[in-house]
């Protein structure tokens, strides 16, 4: 265990007394540079960059209760959900080194998204984070010294275990993670906040259409295994820490017209690395495409500053400045919402990251 690591590991030694109660709600987020590929210990290829959205969000509320041993179960919209007990079992097994206190306790884990799990928006994100956030309410309650900066550091760290996005979404506005030449104390371990980004980025919109509500056919964790022996895997990964470079940049310049051929760019190539990877894959639907190209369209014939980014999934997120908000949502109405399945549509925007709810 590297000393970095060992920060994190708890010194609370005493066992749990009394039933405690948390309540998080923690947002989703999109990622501007993608992160595609990961090493062992949830460790990314390369660094990322994203958006932390507002009306996409996870609410968790986590009663822990004294017990002989770690036991748990995961509860969401009033029924218990066996299958999302795996995921949530494996995450527990990689943070209680970090989080001994948990091995004498029972958790129900009872959590309520505002958005379709597994469609391409990032459920793992905002749901694992809002997890982590309970648990160090827990962690603080026991050891009341920690300050805000370790609070969620931390947090980000055990969220990053059990999913990697999760790590950006505990922080507000733009996050970025892992090591970067242009990011000052980046970390593979953990999150960090980008700052005051230009004010053209202040409440940037982001409105999703929903092209497939289904689950995926793939998963995340499968197409980032895929790219251990990916032909193109180290031009990829070159390619992403230039444009996270160049994005730093634009995002605090404001230049929208390289920001766009950035984003569109990064979405276009994680689909890229799916559709080339051994076995290939495609999660885009036509719908996908005929909604790109209409995108495409409009801010030819209107000189617009809309483009659209893609998370693993067939649902496009359309990017665009606050100043454009109502003639886009006109467009997205009249002509992008007949691709959405039963038209759906969520629109969102940059928001100001996790709350404590109790």
């Amino acid at each position: 265990m590297s000393k970095t690591n060992e920060l994190f590991i708890s010194k609370v030694d005493s066992k749990l007394t009394e039933i405690h109660t948390s309540q998080w709600s923690s947002p989703s987020n999109i990622a501007l540079v993608k992160y595609w590929g990961k090493l062992d210990n949830q460790i990314p290829a390369n660094p990322s960059i994203s958006f932390t959205l507002n009306e996409c969000k996870t609410i968790t509320q986590l009663t822990i209760t004294p017990a002989t041993e770690l036991i748990f179960e995961v509860w969401s919209e009033g029924a218990r959900k066996l299958s999302f007990e795996p995921k949530i079992k494996l995450f527990l097994e990689r943070i209680i080194p970090y989080c001994p206190y948990l091995s004498h306790c029972q958790l129900k884990i009872e959590t309520t998204n505002t958005f379709p799990h597994s469609s391409g928006i990032a459920s793992s994100a905002s749901g694992l984070s809002a997890l982590s956030l309970c648990i160090m309410s827990l962690e603080k309650s026991l050891t009341p010294q920690i300050n805000d900066q370790f609070f969620f550091q931390k947090a980000s760290f055990l969220a990053r275990l059990g999913s990697g996005s999760a790590a950006r979404s505990v922080y507000p506005s733009i996050a970025s993670w892992g090591e970067s030449a242009h990011i000052n104390e980046s970390s593979n371990l953990y999150a960090t906040s980008f700052g005051e980004a230009h004010e053209v980025f202040h409440n940037y919109q982001d409105s999703i259409l929903l092209i497939d509500e289904g689950e995926k056919t793939v998963s995340s964790s499968i197409g980032h295994n895929l790219m251990h022996k990916h032909p193109f895997a180290a031009a990829r990964f070159e390619q992403a820490n230039n444009n996270l470079g160049d994005l730093m940049n634009v995002l605090k310049d404001g230049d929208v017209a390289k920001f766009i051929q950035i984003v569109e760019s990064e979405a276009l190539t994680l689909h890229a690395m799916m559709m080339s990877s051994n076995p290939y894959f495609i999660l885009m639907k036509a719908n996908t495409l005929k909604a790109i190209e209409e995108i495409w369209a409009y801010r030819k014939a209107n000189n617009s500053n809309i483009c659209f980014t893609l998370d693993a999934g067939a649902n496009v997120h359309i990017l665009y400045p606050f100043d454009e908000k109502i003639a886009i949502q006109q467009f997205i109405e009249s002509t992008l919402k007949p691709f959405c399945q039963n038209g759906k549509v969520i629109h969102d925007h940059v928001g100001l990251g996790p709350v404590k709810l109790s």
